[in-house]
């Protein structure tokens, strides 16, 4: 496969040529990736890039995934028109272990070296934090287009959001990476890196950037913050499910992002069932992806429940106020609930419910569902 697999949906490889003249000095190269924990799923949009971190895994060379447990604290500006707000640190690190467990389920635990950026951004100190900012300079941060929008739009830019291309800069010091791969919207950092190193006395790293991956939406880039996201740990049915809600104009893009392959020359509904399929059977096998078809067919396509529904137990009283019971068992708002039910989007026995308060007999045994594809059958 050589570097065709390396570099496939690359969109930039730079300096011109660095790539190749790090190939070519026959060592095992480090090449570093950072994931932000400001979720707890890795999205399959994330993925594409960790499939090519894998590819140099492949390879024989060390895949370094940095988890931002530090950076996260700052909060990445990259492709934000407004400052992202930053989550307590008991959020933060549980969504860094489990983004470390997610992850190796594509990368090869054997040839991966995991790190947490709060081991050395924790220790920096004021003085060397000053040396560090000195590498680049006011003017060049506003020259970054997520800068520049809020900048002329008069919204406010943090200080530390200035800092945060630095911190990760600084990590590719701290590991000593020779080629770091990111997103396209990590550019500007990754070139950063390059910066920071050569201000330590490192030989530079080369740059990989990956085209985005467009979310379910198929308008914004798929992100956590966004909801357009599928996690590569979601059930097989929610997964397969999200897939098939994708607009046809994201099938291309999917179908070469997600599985490396082009699109099958059929119907635009025939090239979403495989895709789904596909994709289910790269994260949960075969066995999965054909029940989550049978699951979507049965109860999307022909409106019937699925095979099998979780029983959960009525709350006391009658009659039973519908919201509150909506929110216990689907996790939605009360407020949500209220709006689906008035958007007719609750069903009991396949009948939409309109009332807000339901006669206690009328809910035992009954199969509420929520939206398309939740289900439980209501037991006395």
């Amino acid at each position: 496969m050589g570097l065709a697999d390396l570099t496939r949906n690359a969109v930039h490889s730079l300096p011109e040529g660095a790539l190749e003249q790090k190939l070519a000095l026959g060592r095992p190269l480090r090449v570093k990736l950072g994931i932000d924990p400001t979720g707890p799923d890795i999205h399959i949009g994330f993925a594409v890039v960790l499939r090519r971190l894998a590819a140099f895994q492949r390879q024989g060379h060390i895949a370094v995934l940095i988890v931002g447990d530090y950076t996260a604290r700052i909060g990445d500006p990259s492709g934000r028109s407004v400052e992202r707000q930053v989550l307590p640190d008991e959020v933060l690190d549980r969504n860094a272990k489990l983004f470390a467990a997610q992850a190796y389920r594509i990368l090869d635990p054997e040839r991966t070296e995991l790190r947490f950026n709060g081991e050395w951004l924790g220790k920096l100190d004021y003085a060397e934090l000053v040396r560090l900012t000195r590498i680049g300079t006011v003017a060049q941060l506003l020259e970054r287009d997520d800068f520049v929008k809020r900048f002329r739009a008069r919204e406010p830019i943090s200080v530390s959001e200035l800092l945060y291309p630095f911190a990760q800069g600084y990590d590719s010091v701290a590991v000593q990476a020779d080629i770091e791969v990111g997103g396209t919207d990590q550019l500007y950092n990754l070139l950063m890196g390059r910066d920071v190193m050569a201000s330590y006395g490192l030989e530079p790293q080369a740059v990989l950037t990956f085209e985005l991956l467009v979310g379910t939406d198929g308008v914004e880039k798929m992100s956590k913050s966004q909801d357009n996201y599928v996690g590569i740990d979601e059930p097989p049915e929610e997964q397969f499910g999200k897939v098939m809600s994708i607009p046809d104009s994201a099938l291309d893009q999917w179908w070469r992002l997600c599985l490396d392959s082009d699109p099958p020359q059929v119907e635009p509904m025939e090239s979403k069932l495989a895709l789904a399929g596909r994709i289910v059977e790269l994260y949960h096998g075969s066995e999965a992806a054909r029940a989550a078809e049978e699951h979507f067919t049965r109860v999307v396509r022909e409106g019937r429940a699925p095979e099998a529904v979780a029983d959960v137990s009525l709350p006391a009283g009658d009659p039973i106020h519908l919201p509150g019971l909506l929110a216990e068992h689907f996790g939605l708002s009360t407020s949500e609930a209220r709006r689906l039910i008035a958007q007719g989007g609750v069903k009991l026995d396949g009948k939409p419910v309109s009332e807000l308060d339901v006669a206690r007999s009328e809910l035992v045994g009954a199969v509420v569902q929520a939206g398309k594809r939740r289900f439980v059958r209501l037991v006395g």
